[in-house]
């Protein structure tokens, strides 16, 4: 009876419940022990792209070193970045979804696919930020490049206006930078397009991409999940820091931040984080919330660094070469749409919709697994702490035992298994997203949690033994042979502990706080209420468990002491909650006095 041997059975099942409500959610847990972990998450790196935005790009502005872009000169700009994709298809376009907005934007897609006869081609990288095709045409070759302004400005030294290549000034270089800038503060992700034509096929990509014409800017409009704003203000109510790692430029993902309420004050870019040592970087991240242009062998770094400060962190990543930082983050989200499988596999949760706020709920449904597993040991240790004691201080005091064997097993059966499982299925509080994380090398026995156990253990006990000794000397006509006394104290532990299981549900006071929403807890104190009835009522099963048939006043005796429980621990919690709000509005007020001194 001292053993809590369903334990690890409700556990179980508390996590694969969890998994299950997290899979109809849009998040796939690979790893059960993720689920607990997710309750435990203090910080959240995501990405922005599809992410923290709808990945729903649209060609909104284009602009060269006279301004805005309109006519021949838009044309060209658009068909020339067109050409330097990888978009397949007619009518539905298949591709990364920023070169299927530049190709959705041009107007003349078939013809120019056409045209699009490759001779070589040098792909897009976090590193160089730009990508290089080299096509065949009638009079020689034609090399385009596409990418980061940043990466293809230096390398121009012509400029496309009004039709006609002319020297790129450094007064028109300034111009374009300033544009750049504008069009990123408006939250818009920036391309530069260049192109050169040549007789012969470059032979390196430094030939390739040197003595370009610059064609243009693009900008790229990509908003904001209706719901990524709300998702990152509920994490910042559960103690949550929300951190946006992107490729993009440190304008545009500041504008992003600022517009989904992600702390944007400093930006760091992947060159910056390069230069800072790893002590130096600890500090940093402690304080910097959005990181822009970084590849990811930075957000290895990021991550290491989270570790470091023994905060539990989540990380998001799609590609091939994210999966070292998916490994190495406490728990890793891999995207379900746009994710490689190596990405998939090394993480421990699969978002399927590629949604930030998936993050959140998932987090969400974890700190309620936590919380149930939580409620679900609190209640098995202090009903088992209570028949110890029953049986301990009877015989300590030398008398006869109040509990036959048979009938510790049949309380064990009955307490210890359906409404264990009730409460591991119970749904989640209202303040589940308003608590700051749990520790994640807390003890289970936390937060007074060991000592509430013991207290409401030895309060079932004493209750047991006062029906024993009420039984024994008002009812039993041999306080030797005390079978009413033991039927009693039978009656009252088990029913006690059902009773009992109720103020598991919430930390505060649950009388008329939604007590009776655990509809499979109601169930399980009913049948096995009615289990426990039968086995006194019915000669048959009384005859096995050694119990008697109570009278009408011995079962008023029984329910009295068995329902205690519930106003005894409803005023210990309203005096507990007294006293934390007295505390919190004195330790307030001495604030303010500090504040005003």
């Amino acid at each position: 009876a001292a053993i809590p041997e369903g334990l690890a059975t409700v556990v179980t099942v508390v996590l694969s419940i969890g998994v299950t409500n997290m899979s109809r959610r849009h998040a796939v847990i690979r790893r059960l022990t993720a689920v607990e972990t997710l309750g435990c998450t203090q910080v959240i790196c995501s990405d922005k792209t599809g992410t923290l935005t709808q990945n729903k790009m649209t060609v909104v502005r284009c602009a060269g070193a006279a301004g805005e872009l309109n006519g021949q000169d838009r044309d060209a700009l658009l068909s020339a970045a067109a050409l330097c994709t990888s978009v397949e298809g007619g009518e539905k376009l298949l591709g990364d979804p920023t070169e299927t907005a530049i190709v959705a934007a041009v107007s003349d897609w078939e013809r120019l696919q056409k045209q699009r006869v490759k001779a070589a081609e040098v792909p897009f990288t976090a590193e160089r930020r730009r990508m290089t095709v080299v096509l065949r045409t009638e009079g020689g070759y034609r090399v385009i490049t596409k990418g980061a302004p940043e990466a293809i400005l230096p390398r121009c030294t012509y400029v496309l206006l009004n039709g006609k290549n002319v020297t790129l000034t450094p007064e028109m270089r300034a111009a374009l930078s300033a544009k750049n800038r504008d069009m990123a503060n408006d939250a818009l992700r920036v391309l530069a397009a260049a192109e050169k034509r040549t007789e012969a096929c470059p032979e390196t990509d430094d030939a390739a991409e040197s003595g370009l014409c610059f064609l243009g800017l693009i900008g790229l409009e990509d908003p904001p999940r209706p719901e990524a704003a709300e998702a990152v203000s509920e994490c910042k109510r559960a103690g949550i820091r929300p951190v946006m790692i992107t490729g993009d430029q440190p304008a545009t993902a500041s504008a992003i931040a600022g517009r989904l309420g992600i702390e944007n004050k400093a930006v760091m870019t992947g060159a910056e984080l390069e230069s800072l040592s790893d002590d130096a970087l600890l500090q940093t991240v402690q304080t910097c919330s959005v990181y822009a242009r970084v590849s990811p062998a930075h957000k290895m770094r990021i991550i290491k660094a989270f570790r470091r400060l023994k905060l539990v962190t989540a990380m998001t990543g799609d590609g091939v070469n994210d999966a070292p930082a998916l490994k190495a983050a406490d728990i890793g989200c891999a995207m379900g749409k746009n994710g490689t499988e190596v990405a998939k596999n090394a993480a421990d949760m699969v978002l399927t919709d590629d949604n930030f706020a998936t993050i959140v709920s998932a987090v969400r449904e974890g700190r309620t697994v936590y919380g149930n597993i939580r409620k679900t040991i609190h209640f098995l240790m202090s009903c088992n702490i209570g028949e110890i004691l029953v049986v301990l201080v009877s015989f300590l005091l030398r008398t006869p035992t109040p509990l036959l064997p048979a009938q510790l097993l049949w309380v064990n059966l009955v307490t210890d298994s359906l409404p264990a499982l009730a409460l591991g299925s119970d749904p989640p509080q209202g303040d589940v997203m308003r608590r700051p994380p749990t520790a994640r090398d807390s003890s289970a026995f936390s937060n007074g949690l060991g000592f509430a156990m013991a207290a409401e253990g030895m309060m079932i006990g004493a209750l047991a033994l006062l029906a024993f000794t009420v039984g024994r000397v008002f009812f039993d006509a041999d306080p030797m042979q005390p079978a009413v006394g033991r039927t009693m104290a039978f009656a009252v532990l088990s029913l006690s502990q059902l009773v009992h299981s109720y103020n598991m549900r919430s930390t505060g006071p649950v009388l008329g706080r939604g007590m009776f929403k655990n509809r499979g807890l109601n169930i399980s104190f009913l049948i096995c209420s009615a289990l426990m009835a039968g086995v006194v009522v019915f000669p048959q099963a009384a005859a096995l468990f050694g119990s008697v048939p109570l009278t009408l006043t011995q079962w008023g005796i029984v329910a009295i002491l068995a329902l205690l429980p519930l106003p005894i621990c409803e005023m210990q919690k309203r005096i507990l909650s007294r006293t934390a709000k007295v505390k919190n509005m004195t330790s307030g007020v001495k604030k303010r006095v500090i504040f005003n001194k």
